[in-house]
């Protein structure tokens, strides 16, 4: 199909989609309650159907009475027998692919049920409702004129017992749509190469001489990327090299550290920007709006949403639906999915910022915060501190951690961060006091601790050499694409190996 026609007709399409997406803004409450309906009758006859009692007309507080919250490792066993072929023991159809999770840098992996179904009405239709999304919101748009550079974390399927495990962006690129491949590059075969800096290059080749008007990836590691590009191609920035790029798709970790980087990079007032909210467990949110921090809740995609009310990084025991959420709260998100995770805590945190229609913004980990000493450092306030610092400093960073230093006799603790700069402040000393700071003022509570140096010292600061992370990464086969710096750790382990790295 030739180009422009192909544009036109994929444009009518999406758009058209967006009538169905207004559904659920007007009933968000009754399209929920159906979607766990739907699940409960599809799973009657499942193991876990049987065990729950499910049936057509139970009703939500029934479901929460019945199903105990689990999280992985209280699933693991049934996914276990799920991988070794046992089949209908917690979603009906055959479920034969396996996402091994990205989303932790521990040793053990996670190894996620992705069913028919979740391909088809969550994954894939949450990437048409993205294009969907951004064509409703910029008319004039000539995105299909070209082609999407998506930038995965795909490494090879490895089969056991019938079954395929990999990374997710190895099994949607394996099912991918045509119509998916035709607006893309690179090739599938480019795309699920192993071996990373390799893929890079290859990569690199098949795309400057495309006409890229989008671009889908990890922050971080797309950032190595284009910078690459630049570096090939001896070019100031990177419309000399796609002049019809138009917007960036971004997910999976914070974009505000990057996000002035980026700008340099793509130097027009009008490019836009577009986040993702999605995970091996499933697509759950989508930039909506133009210029916007909010995301919009995706509502029909076979996923019911429960939340749990944080009370400082600890979740509280009782979860509640879509009707009862606060805005303004910090909740744990908990989800029964169309691959047979039934009210599941996924670890990640969100804040409800609206409720007409259903919008959040995503603030972090469970696990992953420092509160050695009641001071409750979220993420969400180490990314805004940082972005705030390098305004401040003209500095630049690609990644960074952070692990508290506790307390030894006399000694009293504080917080350690390790971070590598593309571009370092001039002044180490006065990064560090503004970083101080900037978290005392976003938080009260390492104010108080941070009080005359009451039970927390200055925070310390060393500078990681370059490719520090990357090697640290990759001496845990976890190179590339999806792979996440843990950002903040309640305990030392990844700081303490970084820093013997870093010597």
């Amino acid at each position: 199909m030739p180009i422009p026609l192909f544009n036109s007709v994929a444009s009518w399409f999406l758009k058209k989609r967006y009538h169905q997406i207004e559904l659920f803004l007007k009933y968000p409450l009754d399209v929920q309650n159906e979607v766990l309906h739907q699940l409960m009758d599809f799973s009657r006859e499942t193991l876990i159907g049987r065990k729950y009692g499910f049936g057509k007309n139970l009703k939500y507080e029934e479901f929460r009475s019945r199903v105990p919250m689990m999280d992985y490792e209280q699933m693991a066993p049934m996914i276990d027998r799920a991988r070794k072929g046992e089949q209908n023991l917690f979603w009906p159809t055959p479920i034969k692919w396996f996402a091994k999770s990205s989303g932790t840098t521990n040793a053990k992996s996670k190894f996620i049920p992705v069913s028919p179904e979740a391909l088809e009405d969550c994954h894939y239709k949450s990437s048409k409702d993205l294009l969907c999304l951004y064509l409703n919101n910029n008319e004039n748009s000539q995105l299909f004129l070209g082609k999407s550079l998506r930038l995965g974390g795909s490494k090879e399927l490895y089969e056991n017992n019938g079954t395929f495990f990999g990374d997710l962006s190895a099994i949607l690129i394996d099912n991918m749509p045509l119509w998916a491949e035709f607006s893309s590059t690179p090739s599938s075969k480019i795309s699920l190469m192993v071996e990373w800096d390799t893929k890079l290059e290859a990569i690199i080749e098949e795309s400057i001489n495309e006409n890229v008007t989008s671009l889908a990836g990890v922050p971080s590691w797309m950032l190595v990327l284009l910078n690459d590009v630049l570096e090939r191609t001896q070019k100031d920035h990177l419309f000399e090299v796609w002049e019809n790029l138009e917007v960036y798709f971004h997910g999976g970790v914070s974009f505000a550290p990057y996000k002035e980087q980026y700008r340099k990079l793509l130097p027009r007032k009008n490019f836009n920007y577009y986040e993702t909210y999605n995970a091996s467990e499933g697509f759950f949110a989508i930039q909506d709006q133009n210029n916007s921090e909010d995301l919009l809740l995706m509502l029909d995609y076979g996923i019911f949403y429960e939340f749990i009310p944080m009370m400082g990084n600890q979740a509280g025991e009782e979860a509640v639906p879509l009707w009862e959420v606060e805005i303004g709260v910090n909740y744990a998100l908990v989800i029964t999915t169309n691959a047979g995770l039934w009210r599941y805590k996924i670890g990640d945190t969100v804040r409800i910022t609206s409720k007409d229609p259903y919008r959040i913004r995503i603030t972090g980990r469970t696990k992953h915060h420092i509160n050695t000493f009641g001071e409750e450092l979220i993420i969400e306030n180490a990314e805004e501190a940082l972005k705030q610092i390098c305004v401040k400093t003209n500095s630049e960073i690609m990644d960074y951690t952070a692990a508290p230093i506790f307390m030894n006799g006399s000694e009293k603790g504080g917080h350690e961060w390790l971070i590598e700069f593309r571009k370092p402040p001039g002044d180490i000393a006065y990064f560090t006091e503004f970083l101080d700071n900037a978290l005392k003022s976003l938080n009260s509570d390492y104010e108080a601790k941070r009080y005359n140096n009451m039970t927390l010292d200055m925070p310390k600061v060393h500078l990681a050499r370059k490719n520090l992370f990357r090697d640290w990464l990759k001496s845990k086969d976890k190179l590339g694409g999806q792979h996440k710096i843990p950002r903040l750790s309640n305990e030392r382990t990844y700081i303490d190996e970084l820093l013997q790295m870093n010597n």
